[in-house]
């Protein structure tokens, strides 16, 4: 009974004395109501963002920390909706998918985690890799390296020849014949089992190669390259595991049976017809634009070397139209979520991103909103993430300035916490 109670007191003891954290904010971002507030504080403890206080309040119990961001603006850490953590752009991307093992991916995969992390994105999708990806997100939910929030398509789904075949462009000998469990879909039974695949290995979400594709080895980058009755299966089969279906697509044709099938998220939508648009509207099917992606291929493709020669006539018709689709599309009403293909470009500049929509005519509000709110609720987290709010998980980031006022300032993030965490100050 006496080491009852002993454990009982020093248990008490020990909850009562729990540091908190006080973050003294100038200005707070409100993502929920699209308002910026001044002079709060907010009271972390643990993970959990405890309360919000008028002005600013300082501890009473000396254990307590206090971070003052009073010149700052405080805002929920961002989510990115499309990157790709096991690579980066460079003239060599090609020829390393013969000559890197997982090991050395996955190497690489963590230190591009912590730079999105340290960029002031604390969630991120991963839209298609090896599979390093998976071991990537339980290793940091498991604390053994630094890196964002994680939700994984594991390995993108393709057809034979598609923009995921991750044979194209080998010689003949090393080609073979990947099938579902390489995310390779020629049937509706292939499509079933690759999602089951998926799930097997991992998987938090779908990715379907719904179009043709730029960086790939292959000479389309709009031609659909799945059947209605494909998506259809891929999209069932997903619902049945609890998973939603991203689809990459830059053709119309492609896009439309994407969307007609029940895909969530539409990545790119390069060449988006007003039919399209019309049909995201009453399906509620959102777009990924991913404007930053398109600048660089765009970028890349005038330097001699950079791309395998069939790339580079299709980043150059491609790259220069996302940011004209977009602004078509958010004036026409179609549903927008944030997301950048990070990976396509260098890792730590997403924020670049907001930079893009704004100039296309989206309010900077509307944009922090699509990085917050609106992609915390396309992954289910809307209770958790997306906003600063009580019973929220305490991922905060702060800039020198309030975006509102300069948005160049997103490119500079001076403070990352995630999950109580402090990452960056």
């Amino acid at each position: 009974m006496k080491k009852i109670l002993l454990f009982t007191f020093f248990f008490t003891a020990l909850t009562i004395q729990a540091q908190e954290t006080y973050i003294q904010c100038g200005k707070l971002i409100d993502t929920k109501n699209g308002k910026v507030l001044t002079g709060k504080t907010i009271i972390v403890s643990d993970k959990i963002i405890k309360s919000i206080q008028d002005g600013f309040i300082n501890p009473t119990n000396t254990t307590d920390k206090v971070i003052d961001l009073k010149t700052k603006t405080v805002m929920p850490g961002w989510i990115d909706m499309h990157v790709h953590l096991e690579g980066e752009t460079s003239p060599t991307a090609y020829l390393e998918e013969f000559t890197l093992n997982d090991a050395d991916i996955a190497y690489d995969a963590e230190a591009f985690g912590k730079t999105t992390l340290l960029a002031g994105f604390t969630t991120v999708r991963d839209l298609g890799g090896t599979g390093v990806n998976v071991s990537l997100r339980n290793a940091i939910n498991a604390g053994k390296v630094i890196g964002p929030r994680i939700f994984t398509a594991e390995k993108a789904l393709a057809s034979t020849g598609g923009h995921a075949d991750p044979s194209n462009g080998y010689k003949k000998n090393l080609v073979g014949d990947p099938g579902p469990k390489e995310g390779v879909v020629n049937s509706v039974d292939d499509a079933r089992k690759a999602v089951r695949q998926r799930y097997k290995n991992g998987a938090d979400w779908i990715k379907i190669t719904a179009t043709g594709g730029v960086l790939s080895v292959a000479k389309s980058a709009g031609n659909p390259q799945f059947t209605m009755e494909e998506i259809e299966a891929i999209v069932s089969t997903a619902k049945d595991y609890g998973m939603k279906v991203a689809a990459h697509a830059h053709g119309d044709e492609g896009m439309q049976r994407a969307v007609r099938a029940g895909v969530k998220t539409i990545e790119h939508g390069t060449e988006m017809s007003d039919d399209t648009m019309s049909l995201m509207i009453k399906l509620n099917c959102y777009l990924v634009p991913t404007i930053t992606a398109g600048k660089t291929v765009e970028e890349n493709a005038k330097k001699p070397g950079y791309y395998p020669g069939i790339v580079v006539p299709k980043a150059l018709a491609i790259g220069p139209k996302i940011k004209g689709t977009f602004a078509k599309a958010y004036k026409r009403g179609v549903p927008i979520a944030f997301g950048t293909d990070a990976g396509v470009f260098q890792h730590g500049l997403n924020a670049r991103e907001f930079i893009y929509m704004t100039e296309a005519g989206m309010p900077i509000m509307k944009a922090l909103q699509c990085a917050t709110i609106t992609n915390a609720m396309l992954l289910d987290m809307d209770k958790q993430l997306g906003s600063i709010e009580v019973g929220f998980l305490a991922d905060i980031i702060a800039t020198n300035d309030d975006p509102t006022q300069d948005v160049s300032t997103v490119t500079n993030v001076i403070f990352v916490m995630k999950e109580g965490v402090v990452y960056k100050q």
